[in-house]
């Protein structure tokens, strides 16, 4: 009579690994204990495994900690800034991690601006496979880079008077791709301008929002912090918009557009984490002067007298054509959405048509399933013909 257990017993038996063999000629290192011996030399192929295992992890414990102290060290060098520009500079618990790599800083209460999102976005340290993936990808691809970065991105808040332009300074470094990344630029004119070291950029619809935003503002000008040497290797970008980084798939509502002024930064080695603080600090102006909440305007206005933000600065003529241009993209949004409609609508009628032919010929005999089918073979055959004949 068999045991309920022997089919177990046979599993077990199958995947089970064979016994060591522990020869009477085995002369290697040995470590004896009452009944237990242990003989290094035949577990020699675990002793790899178990090594590679500790690496890995040693590996990915001190890349974890120093992609945190290197976020941390530039969060905490930037703080003195951000408590004075923030009632609520920092949300409850601090620094959030998001994975070994991703870091946020989420900032309110300040005039003009709804909210700050400061994105911290470093090399996964922590993950050796990856790390050796962006290495082979860096030779490769020579003009494929990763680094650590840092992005501020203010959203100003509703009824602020920021007017619906798109305008940035881009370093060159950066010009490969953007327009793929960030559709919001592609509305924008390539240009260098005279007050800017070589190695940037402007992208704007109109020189006139550069102009005005390239102006002496009391004792701030934009264009002497962007040339500053010690800056330049870590700027990336610095861009106002009004439209999303993406293409919308139709015209946006009032509630979902927004107005951002965004800063782009390398992050900079933990020892050089205060370099960058001038630009922050710069940015912070920048609202204010673009707002016209600052101390000294944004210059001149019609007449000549005092301007209260970049949207009166601007020529009548310019806000005309920036008015034009986004309604004539919202015209061709919402073309684009009724056509995507409809192309759906009559990709669902084709579809249900097809189902409702194939559930009439499932109730049909197989005779005439096949005349039916052969009578379609010659509708589509003379349909065929007939563009052929008409293509000559």
């Amino acid at each position: 009579m068999n045991s309920p257990l022997a089919p177990l017993t046979k599993i077990l038996a199958a995947i089970s690994p064979p016994p060591i063999v522990i020869t009477p000629d085995y002369d290697g290192l040995e470590f004896k204990w009452k009944f237990f011996t242990f003989r290094p030399a035949l577990f020699r192929n675990e002793l790899y495994f178990v090594t590679a295992v500790i690496v890995y992890l040693v590996f990915y414990s001190i890349g974890k900690k120093a992609n945190y102290n290197r976020a941390y060290k530039w969060v905490e060098s930037h703080m003195p800034i951000y408590e004075a520009q923030f009632s609520a500079p920092v949300q409850a618990g601090g620094l959030t991690r998001d994975g070994n790599s991703d870091f946020f800083v989420f900032s309110t209460g300040r005039r003009a601006i709804s909210s700050l999102h400061t994105v911290l976005t470093l090399r996964p340290r922590h993950d050796l496979f990856q790390l050796v993936y962006q290495f082979i990808r860096g030779i490769i691809e020579l003009d494929w880079k990763v680094v650590d970065e840092v992005e501020l991105d203010f959203t100003f808040q509703e009824d602020s008077n920021v007017p619906e332009c798109i305008w940035a300074v881009v370093s060159k470094d950066e010009l490969r791709g953007i327009r793929d990344r960030r559709w919001d630029l592609s509305f924008t004119r390539t240009t260098d301008h005279p007050s800017l070291p070589p190695s940037l950029t402007v992208m704007s619809e109109f020189a006139d929002v550069t102009e005005n935003m390239f102006k002496q503002h009391g004792p701030f000008s934009l264009s002497s912090v962007l040339s500053s040497p010690e800056l330049l290797p870590y700027f990336r970008s610095l861009s106002l918009t009004d439209q999303p980084r993406t293409r919308p798939l139709a015209p946006l509502p009032a509630s979902q557009r927004t107005k951002h002024l965004t800063l782009s930064l390398a992050l900079p080695r933990s020892a050089a984490a205060s370099t960058t603080l001038p630009i922050v600090d710069a940015a912070f102006k920048l609202v204010d002067i673009v707002t016209g909440t600052g101390g000294w305007g944004v210059g001149k206005g019609p007449g000549g007298k005092p301007g209260v933000g970049l949207n009166p600065s601007l020529k009548p003529e310019t806000r005309t054509k920036l008015r034009v241009t986004r309604e004539k993209l919202g015209k061709e949004l919402k073309e684009e959405a009724v056509k995507e409609q409809r192309e759906e609508a009559e990709e669902k009628k084709v579809a249900a048509k097809k189902k409702a032919e194939e559930e009439r010929l499932s109730k049909l005999s197989a005779a005439e399933q096949k005349k039916q089918l052969e009578r379609d073979r010659k509708r589509m055959l003379r349909k065929t013909q007939g563009k052929v004949a008409k293509a000559r």
